[in-house]
C-alpha cells in the first residue's frame, strides 16, 4: 500500500473515531466522560479514551494491510493485524487531550503516524494524521494530513451538513516571538516551577526584561497534537516540552512517541520539529520512551529561540 493510500485511509478511521467520541460525548455528562483509572502503568485513563481505543484494532484490522499497530492503552509491545511481515508500524495516540475533552474545555486530537516495516523511530514517519475532536458545542472540526515530501493537507469539515472546505496549512511568517504565542509544557504539578523559571529566562533572553504595564509575549498549555498543529496553522510562534531532561521522578509523565504522531503535520507545513538540542526526533515508536522536543514556526524564529534554549538549558546543566 502507498503512502497516499494509506493517508487516505488513516484519515477516514480517525474521523470515525471522532464521530464515535462525539456520540459519547453527546450522550454523557461532563462527570460520566471524565471518570478516571489511575492504576495502569501509562496515563491515566478516562472514560472517555475508552471509546476510541475499543474501535481502534476494529478499524485498522480494516485497512487491509499487514501492519503492526502501537497504540495507547493497547499490548504494549504492539497488535500485529493482518497476515503476514507487517508492511507499516503504525503509532497512534486515540486521543490526545483527552482531559480537555472530557470536560469540555476545548477539543483532543486523533493522532496517527505511519513508517514502513518495523523498527522504525518518529523520525521515520512517512504519514502523519490529525483529526480533530470539539467539544459538543462547536460545529465544525479540523483534519490534517501530510506524506513525506508532498507537503501538508488540511480540511475544516461542517460536523452538521457533512460539507468539506479546504483549510489554510501555514505556518507563522513573523520574525521572532514578541506577541506571540509560545513557551514551555508544564501541563501538570511536580516540576512547573523550574518549567516556568526556564521559561521565563528564555523569553528575558529573547525579550529582554519585563516591561511594566505591557505584555511582550503569551502562552498556551495546550496538548502536544493540538500544539503542532497551532504551529502548523500559524496560530503559534514555538513551544517545547523539556520534561524528560528534567526525569520523570521530578515531572511526573513525560510525553511519549504516540503524542508526536502527528509530527510529519507540522513539519511538512514547514515548521521545525527537533529535539530540544536542535537533532532529529529519534525516538523509536513504543509507548514508554520519554520524548523531549521543541518546534519553532520558521527560520527566524527558531534563529531567536533556539540560541536562548540551549543556554538557559547549558547553565542549568540540562543539554
Amino acid at each position: 500500500m502507498s503512502p497516499d493510500d494509506l493517508c487516505r485511509r488513516l484519515v477516514a478511521l480517525a474521523e470515525e473515531v471522532r464521530e464515535d467520541v462525539l456520540a459519547a460525548c453527546r450522550a454523557s455528562s461532563v462527570q460520566a466522560l471524565s471518570a478516571y483509572d489511575d492504576t495502569g502503568p501509562g496515563d491515566t485513563a478516562f472514560a472517555v479514551d475508552r471509546v476510541s481505543e475499543a474501535r481502534l484494532v476494529e478499524l485498522v484490522g480494516a485497512l487491509g494491510v499487514p501492519l503492526l499497530l502501537v497504540a495507547e492503552g493497547l499490548d504494549p509491545a504492539g497488535v500485529r493485524v493482518g497476515d503476514g511481515p507487517p508492511q507499516w508500524t503504525v503509532i497512534v495516540d486515540p486521543l490526545d487531550g483527552t482531559r480537555q475533552l472530557a470536560h469540555q474545555k476545548r477539543s483532543a486530537w486523533v493522532l496517527l503516524g505511519a513508517a514502513r516495516g518495523t523498527g522504525a523511530t518518529l523520525a521515520d514517519l512517512d504519514v502523519s494524521v490529525a483529526v480533530e475532536v470539539p467539544t459538543v458545542k462547536a460545529g465544525q472540526a479540523d483534519v490534517l494530513s501530510a506524506v513525506r515530501g508532498r507537503g501538508t493537507t488540511g480540511e475544516r469539515v461542517d460536523l452538521t451538513a457533512g460539507t468539506r472546505r479546504p483549510l489554510p496549512v501555514r505556518p507563522s511568517t513573523a520574525r521572532g516571538a514578541e506577541q506571540g504565542y509560545g513557551g514551555v509544557a508544564r501541563y501538570f504539578p511536580g516540576a512547573r516551577e523550574e518549567l516556568a523559571a526556564i521559561d521565563d529566562a528564555v523569553a528575558r533572553r529573547v525579550l529582554g526584561p519585563a516591561r511594566p504595564g505591557k505584555a511582550q509575549a503569551f502562552e498556551d498549555q495546550y496538548c502536544t497534537g493540538g500544539t503542532l498543529v497551532e504551529l502548523a496553522v500559524g496560530h503559534d510562534r514555538w513551544a517545547c516540552d523539556l520534561r524528560p531532561l528534567l526525569g520523570t521522578g521530578r515531572a511526573g509523565i513525560c510525553a511519549h512517541p504516540y503524542d508526536l504522531a502527528g509530527w510529519l503535520v507540522a513539519a511538512e507545513a514547514g515548521v521545525h520539529v527537533v529535539r530540544p538540542d536542535g537533532g532529529p526526533l529519534d525516538a523509536p515508536l513504543d509507548l514508554v520512551s520519554d520524548v523531549a522536543w521543541a518546534a519553532y514556526a520558521n527560520d527566524a524564529v527558531r534563529a531567536q529561540v533556539e540560541p536562548a534554549l540551549h543556554a538557559e538549558l547549558a547553565a542549568r546543566g540540562l543539554r
